[in-house]
């Protein structure tokens, strides 16, 4: 059995990569947080002809016809980057999610990057770039419906993060923009929030990757006594285990990419083990690096707080640590569920 990416998949992360040390540097990101949006239209239209966007629409509607296992790596490459632009709202979550609902002409823009999608779901108060989207998929007491921007009334949110733009949705639903039913919408609904947590995990490897990346340049810079911070043991210790959470946590998040792609029995907890692995991986390599800058990492002038709001922010983008803590914990010590190799739970252990 092939556990490895194959070498198109490695290519597609390195040319995005490439791309977006190019189009996404720190000045670049710093900018967007000054303007109105947040969103750029330019670069989104770049990351559309790279295909981004609709990478999990069919070919038949303009999309690449991938799957999440194809994805991740590009996930991973949009948290290195601090990538603000929502690519887990369209094309992470939105696309496939309109796919399902039979929606095909706003899939076939979305996956040509000539439409935004938004998706509110139950486990978060707020909706993610509603500012931005033409179409928001949103959820009201069980039911799906697809509802315009201009029929909503948007209030923005304040958030840790300037590149996370938020928002609370008042809206009034109708027949007219009823998709899916509380009976075809469940099922819907949990394939989005695995989709939506697979893609901020992804993200979260490559934040915390780069966190680590900033904090050792700087330890090999700074000195004291006459010699890099970096030589002193107790920092190496500190940067060792930053990066050894890290390398636990990936294959994590891959085998939830396997998971969500195949649609296998094990989906939502592989998802939400991936975003715990993720985020915790990510808090770490956050805590590290500023201890390792010190005071200097405090300032607004040092781009490290890039990454650490967007780890901070990630952690609670589609369902914070709690929520998939207890997701996990349901599954693992349900009545019947296998704990350890050979052993059931009995209910009374």
């Amino acid at each position: 059995m092939e556990f490895a990416f194959s070498e198109d998949q490695l290519l597609f992360q390195t040319t995005l990569r490439d791309f977006l040390r190019k189009e996404c540097p720190p000045d670049a990101v710093r900018a967007l947080w000054q303007t109105e949006t947040g969103r750029s239209p330019a670069l989104w239209r770049k990351l559309a002809e790279l295909g981004l966007p609709g990478m999990l629409a069919p070919a038949a509607r303009g999309g690449l016809g991938m799957d999440e296992i194809d994805q991740v790596l590009l996930m991973e490459e949009a948290g290195r980057a601090a990538l603000g632009e929502p690519l887990v709202a369209t094309a992470a979550v939105g696309v496939p999610l309109a796919a399902a609902l039979g929606l095909e002409d706003w899939l076939e823009r979305a996956a040509r990057g000539a439409a935004l999608l938004a998706v509110g779901h139950p486990v978060a108060p707020f909706v993610a770039d509603a500012h931005v989207a033409d179409l928001l998929l949103l959820e009201r007491e069980g039911e799906l419906f697809a509802v315009e921007r201009a029929a909503l009334a948007l209030a923005h949110q304040p958030t840790n993060d300037p590149a996370r733009r938020i928002y609370s949705v008042a809206w009034s639903p109708a027949g007219t923009t009823r998709v899916a039913d509380r009976a075809a919408a469940r099922p819907l609904l949990d394939a989005a929030l695995d989709r939506g947590a697979l893609a901020s995990a992804a993200q979260l490897l490559g934040v915390a990757e780069q966190l680590i990346e900033l904090a050792v340049a700087h330890a090999c810079q700074r000195e004291q006594f006459g010699r890099p911070i970096g030589s002193f043991q107790a920092v190496q210790h500190m940067l060792a285990n930053a990066k050894l959470r890290l390398e636990y946590a990936r294959p994590v998040v891959h085998r939830a990419a396997h998971s969500v792609a195949r649609s296998v029995a094990t989906r939502s907890v592989d998802a939400s083990h991936a975003k715990l692995a993720a985020g915790e991986a990510a808090a770490l390599a956050a805590r590290v690096a500023l201890q390792v800058h010190g005071a200097i990492g405090y300032t607004w002038e040092q781009d490290l707080h890039i990454w650490m709001r967007r780890a901070w922010s990630l952690e609670l983008e589609w369902g914070a640590a709690a929520f998939h803590r207890r997701r996990v914990a349901d599954a693992v010590l349900a009545p019947g569920a296998r704990i350890g190799p050979g052993r059931t739970f009995q209910g009374d252990d």
